[in-house]
């Protein structure tokens, strides 16, 4: 029994990280939907402004998102 008891905590970190990641991906899914919204050039300059104002690893991660899509225009 105490075996089990032992692999209670592991077992309830795992699930959590689990929900975590699916969480992640659920938002990170969600977020690129939001910015393939922003289709025409003056949508694309305007995020492009926001981008420069806005937290450098946020902004990093959103570009990481629509530079491909910008690359196949």
């Amino acid at each position: 029994m105490e075996h089990r008891t032992s692999l209670s905590p592991l077992l309830a970190a795992i699930r959590a990280d689990l929900r975590s990641r699916r969480a992640s991906r659920v938002s990170r899914k969600a977020l690129e939907r939001e910015l393939a919204s922003y289709t025409s050039p003056s949508e694309q300059n305007e995020l492009d402004a926001i981008l420069l104002r806005a937290d450098p690893r946020a902004a990093a991660e959103i570009r990481s998102i629509i530079q491909p899509r910008r690359l196949t225009w």
